[in-house]
């Protein structure tokens, strides 16, 4: 579940990821396949305040808005054939890190969907579209060009990352004017990816 706290320490807003997955768990199942239960793992929330993105065991990523006292799911899509350990705006944008327990680090550019789905008129600060990055990890392989767009609805990612261990924690930051990914798996060592374009 994902919920929505006043100060006053009761829940305003309560979702249940797990009623998301009902029609997909209706249709046909392999023998022996194990389903992975909509549990979340790691919210994000980006610089506008209004807008929180969810990681959860399924593979799938949902986007939110904050309206008042409720929330509103803007956006759902399936990143990961594994669960989404992290997720991570990066700072003033709608640009989304997300990080799996399959290895792979993906950057997904939400704007054009989240400003699609916009419904008051707000101030909207986040209108500068990024340009395709490149990003380069020694001993790892990237690529940037994914096709499948059935697998992830109408939002695709700008990077795929294969990192080759699970995403334990992560995080977008400029280091000496540079936009860079630092990640941490199982390993005792802290991984840098740089995104150049970004």
């Amino acid at each position: 579940m994902v919920m929505l706290w006043s100060l006053q320490k009761r829940p305003l807003w309560i979702t249940n990821l797990q009623e998301d997955e009902t029609e997909e768990m209706e249709g046909p199942q392999s023998p022996g396949q194990l389903l992975n239960p909509a549990l979340a793992h790691c919210i994000s929330v980006a610089s506008c305040g209004n807008i929180f993105s969810c990681g959860a065991e399924d593979g799938k990523v949902r986007i939110f808005r904050v309206m008042g006292v409720k929330c509103e799911q803007e956006l759902g899509f399936k990143g990961h054939t594994l669960g989404v350990s992290q997720v991570c705006f990066l700072p003033e944008s709608y640009l989304l890190l997300t990080g799996g327990n399959d290895g792979k680090i993906m950057l997904w550019d939400a704007n054009s969907e989240v400003e699609k789905k916009q419904k008051s008129p707000t101030k909207r600060t986040h209108r500068k579209k990024p340009k395709r990055g490149t990003c380069t990890k020694q001993g790892g392989n990237t690529d940037a060009s994914v096709t499948d767009e059935e697998e992830h609805g109408n939002i695709l990612p700008k990077l795929n990352i294969e990192h080759g261990e699970k995403v334990n924690w992560l995080l977008g930051t400029k280091i000496k004017g540079h936009q860079n990914i630092l990640v941490a798996d199982q390993t005792s060592c802290i991984s840098v990816y740089p995104l150049n374009e970004f």
